[in-house]
């Protein structure tokens, strides 16, 4: 197996979308940059940022390719979703064809000015892509869900994985997001255990991610094979975090009121739906496509329980559909409407130093 530094056994979550900040990468000792969504010279920016604050990072990027939404679906869901535009004086304009996230340009910038590593989720590039970031001197990752992932992916040639279980919040980093069905969600390994198949399956060396929420879980993820652990809901309420209000309210109050397991704090509650899925009260979590149009782990609420169900895959044309009434929501404290990413271990998330959340989960080690 190839090996690989990484600056400790627990690294931060690229966190599209504001969540994930230079201090909190900083903070954590490391982790990763989210380029989801920026343009490329506001990556450069964060970039620029994370390098100034003196951590070990690399950058995440959404791969192509797209997944296209049929004209007529994104007609009729635009349409189902003219009332819940008009509760915050909006229309919904149908969205652009689908764009690939300024890939090109992006893998430019990264090769003309490298950073230590660079991870890629939603596509596996070409060879010669991952070729042309080694040669530039960057470790290359690539975010699998999978073993038949895992061994394309080192076909490909890159230098590790990233193992992301079905607990994990924010997107599901699949290569097949319509056959993420509830009974493929429900039949998921726990992380130990995909960890476990994945090295089985490739000699790459694993970080693991989806649900690591204590110290127990990252001493399980790394005694099943992996070098080392990410996370992303237990930083979310952290002082570092750039989380929205709303966000952090949400989070808060389904802390707060989730209850627990005796002798098992971390499995799915009673009745859930799929790994750690929704309650009564709306205080767990959903595999929900209804504000991007790719499959995505939130916190339940109205707008999950009125369109998931018919909601199309689309991404990123769902995503940019829903952006201007998700930011008009998260504006006004509407966490009804707003896209409230979290994993299945979201009770645990605390508020406080990022640093004392790192230590917690290294506590056992």
């Amino acid at each position: 197996m190839t090996s690989i530094e990484l600056p400790g056994p627990v690294l931060a979550a690229p966190m599209a979308g504001g969540a994930g900040t230079p201090a909190l990468l900083a903070a954590c000792g490391g982790g990763f940059v989210a380029a989801g969504y920026l343009t490329p010279d506001d990556l450069a920016a964060r970039i620029a940022a994370a390098r100034a604050a003196g951590t070990w990072f690399g950058v995440n990027l959404f791969a192509p390719p797209p997944v296209p939404c049929p004209a007529g679906e994104l007609r009729r869901y635009a349409e189902q979703l003219r009332a819940e535009f008009a509760a915050h004086d909006l229309t919904p304009a149908l969205p652009p064809p689908p764009d690939d996230d300024h890939w090109a340009a992006k893998l430019d910038l990264l090769v003309a000015d490298p950073v230590p590593a660079v991870s890629c989720t939603f596509g596996i590039p070409a060879p010669s892509t991952v070729a042309a970031l080694r040669r530039a001197g960057s470790l290359v990752l690539q975010t699998v869900t999978t073993p038949a992932e895992a061994v394309a992916a080192e076909e490909a040639g890159v230098d590790a994985l990233i193992v992301q279980a079905a607990a994990a919040g924010g997107h599901s980093a699949t290569l097949t997001p319509a056959a993420l069905t509830p009974g493929a969600l429900a039949a998921a390994p726990p992380l130990p255990a995909l960890v476990a198949a994945v090295r089985a399956a490739v000699d790459l060396p694993v970080v693991a991610a989806g649900g690591i929420e204590t110290s127990a879980d990252v001493a399980a993820a790394l005694r099943a094979g992996a070098l080392a652990t990410m996370v992303g809901t237990a930083l979310l309420l952290t002082d570092e975090a750039g989380t929205s209000a709303a966000h952090r309210a949400a989070l808060s109050a389904a802390t707060a009121a989730s209850p627990t397991i005796p002798g098992a704090p971390d499995a799915p509650l009673p009745g859930a739906f799929a790994p750690g899925a929704s309650s009564p009260g709306g205080h767990d979590t959903v595999v929900t496509r209804a504000f991007t149009g790719r499959p995505a782990r939130a916190l339940r609420n109205g707008f999950t329980d009125r369109h998931d169900a018919t909601a199309p895959l689309g991404y990123p044309q769902i995503h940019h559909l829903t952006a201007p009434l998700r930011r008009a929501a998260a504006a006004a404290g509407d966490t009804d409407r707003v896209h409230l990413w979290a994993g299945t271990g979201h009770r645990h998330a605390r508020t406080g130093p990022a640093a004392a959340v790192i230590a917690t989960l290294t506590a056992s080690l």
